[in-house]
């Protein structure tokens, strides 16, 4: 199976020579395509620094961060915009949609920004619009939107690029459960079905039952790993919860 994401050795450093935060500590992992990963730990962990790093956002201190063979820690700032513009997708919990833009408007920024044909772009977005059941929201402003299609909505500008990793940052923090639910089926089918590769980070213990693999991290380094295997979500639910309370967190979400 081919590698999207290789992380070696990393490790991130903020503060000053009296004042010295190691927020990751000496970080190793791969992810392959198709992989569905959730990474997860209490506050101050450094699973957000970590996928600040991930994403580009933040640069490491040591060690490097591979996606599709391209070493992202040594690439300048004009490659990194074009990397995360051709290679990244990105769901945030707040869901970072412009208002003065109809559903249809934001997706299709992405793809505008890379002067494709008007016709393509009609197409991909119909496409990723009928795989998230949102048309009906297309000529909607997000104000005239539930959160749960703004979350989707969202998404459809994630994966409308065909990313190479597709990158959630507590993508279900700001949404009822129903609507979590719905979002959380949605990107079993992209990955089950369009073999979308996807880094979640969450705190929410049903949330990360939806992944195939979990990294827990604890002060900044790798503290366990769950692999799902044949587990039922409940079954990988269960598991979940021992290891949360092994890191001292505290869930209190009900299957």
């Amino acid at each position: 199976m081919r590698n999207i994401l290789s992380v070696e050795k990393i490790e991130k450093y903020y503060g000053s020579k009296g004042n010295v935060t190691k927020a990751i500590d000496n970080i190793s992992f791969k992810v392959d395509e198709g992989e569905f990963l959730g990474i997860m730990g209490p506050s101050g962990s450094g699973k957000t620094t970590l996928l600040n790093c991930i994403s580009t956002i933040d640069n490491v201190t040591t060690g490097k961060i591979m996606i599709n063979n391209s070493d992202i820690t040594r690439l300048n700032s004009k490659a990194l915009d074009k990397f995360r513009q051709n290679k990244l997708g990105f769901i945030f919990q707040d869901f970072n949609l412009l208002d003065t833009l109809t559903a249809y408007e934001n997706i299709a920024l992405a793809l505008t920004i890379k002067n494709m044909q008007f016709s393509e772009i009609d197409k991909k977005i119909k496409a990723v619009a009928e795989h998230l059941e949102i048309g009906q929201v297309m000529n909607k402003y997000p104000c005239q939107m539930s959160g749960g299609e703004k979350q989707r909505v969202a998404c459809g500008r994630a994966i409308v690029t065909d990313p190479s990793l597709v990158l959630a940052d507590e993508p279900t923090g700001s949404l009822d459960s129903k609507s979590a639910r719905l979002l959380l089926s949605k990107f079993e089918s992209l990955n089950k079905e369009l073999n979308t590769t996807i880094l979640m980070v969450t705190h929410d213990s049903f949330t990360a039952s939806y992944a195939h693999r979990i990294l827990f991290i604890k002060d900044g380094r790798i503290f366990s790993e769950l692999i799902r295997g044949k587990d039922t979500r409940k079954e990988f639910f269960n598991k979940i919860i021992e290891v949360i309370s092994l890191l001292g967190g505290d869930d209190n979400n009900v299957f």
